[in-house]
């Protein structure tokens, strides 16, 4: 299932469902145990206004996930034997069709294409095995880093954390095994950055399990799983995508703030 959440004509924010090309509007939660039923059509998918597919509680971050990525920037960095950690606010989600404003238009500011994984149901010390059954879902996501920021703090979350440095979606894709996905990103139609996921140094069950020894997972929590390699700088103008094999493509444009 393809569940996206969208504005309808009077305004409200409303969970739907995608089949093919066409949208549906759903009725009920999709972290209930009911979940969401397809009610009528609306028309094309592409026709809507969508907004992020979820609302996270918090939005976790994975750093340094691929061993290609850990080095391209830094030749002196060492690959973790633990997962680094680090968190986005949720105030900085834009959805899929919304734009990029970055904050320092003179620093160089980086895409980031992630498999994004969607927590279903609250879970505390998580074990692998059980890790999937904990998850509502997986989309697309753009980790949008102020390279100056994150070099001048020594941590990440001002880098990181500014208004719309999160587009996620466009959807939410249910049903989807995480373990060897094409991860890409496209910057003005030409390819960046191509990798699987099966080339992360922490898989998706390890990474549930790990985060929930330090924090309770909360539905509708988000976890980002970390970047390939292939990051590269956007300008205001330009127009960044993120395509997940068996989700989508997370369509963003660049412009400079007012």
């Amino acid at each position: 299932m393809r569940i996206i959440r969208f504005r309808d004509v009077n305004g409200r924010d409303r969970y739907g469902i995608v089949e093919g090309d066409t949208a549906y509007r759903a009725d009920g939660d999709p972290f209930a145990s009911h979940g969401l039923l397809r009610a009528d059509p609306l028309g094309p998918a592409d026709a809507l206004t969508l907004l992020p597919p979820v609302v996270p509680g918090k939005i976790v971050c994975v750093g340094l996930n691929y061993a290609a990525h850990v080095t391209e920037n830094d030749p002196n960095r060492v690959v973790p034997d633990e997962p680094v950690l680090f968190m986005k606010p949720p105030s900085a989600l834009i959805a899929s069709g919304q734009a990029i404003v970055i904050a320092h238009p003179d620093h160089r500011t980086d895409y980031e294409a992630e498999l994004a994984i969607v927590i279903g149901r609250r879970g505390r010390d998580i074990s692998e095995a059980d890790a999937a059954g904990f998850v509502l879902g997986y989309t697309c996501g753009n980790d949008v880093s102020d390279r100056v920021l994150q070099k001048k703090d020594g941590q990440w979350v001002r880098a990181k954390g500014f208004d719309t440095y999160c587009p996620l979606g466009p959807w939410i894709e249910t049903d989807l095994d995480p373990a060897d996905l094409a991860v890409v990103s496209r910057l003005n139609g030409e390819t960046k950055q191509s990798q699987r996921t099966s080339a992360m140094i922490f898989k998706p069950a390890f990474l549930i399990a790990f985060i929930s020894r330090v924090m309770t997972l909360e539905p509708g929590d988000v976890i980002m799983t970390g970047t390939p390699e292939g990051v590269g700088p956007m300008q205001p103008g330009d127009a960044v995508e993120v395509e997940i094999e068996g989700i989508g493509t997370l369509r963003n444009r660049v412009v400079a703030a007012s």
